[in-house]
């Protein structure tokens, strides 16, 4: 009996939810079917105005859709007015790290490989320098090459070497170091209280290499004056003036054989003359040619009078002058 009673009641639930869904279903369809309102259109020329003073307001176009009934949560998600976007897998932070420690690698590696580490300079251009003398004054054996500047190597090498002229550095990629240098060329060997220089065209002077041939000996009883400084202060100054300098390799050719050039701080340049005497003629050197036909005269008039001086002087050749003694 209570069996039949439950049948029976859940034959009545189903029977009411059919029938509350048949009357969904008619009344979606009701609306779906609805007839349009009629459209209609203005013309702002043709159109009276209104007697009334407030205008009538233009009928609006309806649409009606059919949707199906949605869930509660359905419809509210529907209806929100904000659209969520998907958040970045990686934020901001761990980006920034992964760029500070590729950073950080890189310049750990640019500081220890060895590929990136210079071993010594390619020197060209060089006669009197040697490739160790210039590697040993810029000391950049094993140092990292974004660390050099070709500037600084060039002010090094040029205060340490006064005869370089000039001096060109570059620096390239994995480790290459070149220097090209221009040298002076030494012409005078200069001898002075047991030591010698050797001296360039323009007067500067700078330490000797070993032994160089052709060069003019001078010895020297005192230093020559001062020149003076220069302009640029990685331009040595002179050692003696280019005067001095022309005055020397003029009188080169007239010393006697065996001898060698004299210098004075008062009386000049000369010689010792094997007939006798000392000679000077000053330390010009644009009017060597007459100094030397005047003291030639003058020797040939000394002789023919029986004549021995001691010392002849033609620093100055309008007022030659000798001496019985020095």
């Amino acid at each position: 009996m209570s069996q039949k009673n439950d049948l029976s009641r859940a034959e009545m639930v189903r029977s009411r939810r059919e029938q509350e869904q048949t009357k969904r279903m008619k009344r979606i369809v009701r609306e779906a079917t609805r007839p349009m309102p009629p459209i209609t259109t203005r013309n702002k020329q043709n159109t009276p105005k209104a007697k009334s003073g407030k205008p009538k307001q233009n009928a609006r176009r309806r649409f009606h859709i059919a949707l199906p009934s949605l869930p509660t949560a359905s419809r509210a998600g529907t209806n929100s007015r904000g659209i969520s976007l998907p958040r970045p897998r990686f934020g901001w932070r761990f980006i920034s790290f992964i760029v500070s420690a590729l950073l950080g690698t890189m310049i750990y590696l640019a500081f220890r490989l060895p590929q990136l580490r210079v071993t010594e300079a390619l020197v060209t251009g060089n006669h009197i320098l040697t490739p160790a003398d210039v590697n040993s004054v810029m000391n950049i054996a094993g140092r990292p090459i974004f660390l050099l500047s070709p500037s600084d190597l060039e002010t090094r090498l040029r205060l340490n070497y006064p005869e370089l002229v000039s001096v060109r550095v570059e620096v390239s990629l994995p480790n290459l170091v070149s220097v090209n240098l221009t040298e002076r060329n030494p012409v005078i060997r200069w001898e002075q209280n047991g030591g010698y220089t050797w001296i360039a065209e323009d007067g500067v002077a700078f330490k000797p290499r070993g032994e160089m041939g052709g060069l003019i000996p001078v010895v020297a009883a005192s230093a020559p004056p001062a020149e003076g400084t220069v302009a640029d202060p990685l331009n040595p100054a002179p050692f003696i003036s280019t005067d001095m300098v022309q005055a020397i390799k003029g009188l080169a050719g007239h010393v006697p054989p065996g001898m060698y050039i004299l210098y004075d701080l008062r009386m000049g340049l000369g010689w010792n003359d094997p007939r006798g005497w000392r000679v000077y003629f000053g330390v010009t050197g644009h009017d060597v040619a007459l100094k030397m036909r005047v003291y030639e005269s003058m020797v040939d008039s000394l002789v023919q009078r029986g004549i021995r001086p001691a010392l002849i002087n033609v620093t100055y050749p309008t007022a030659p002058y000798y001496r019985m003694t020095q």
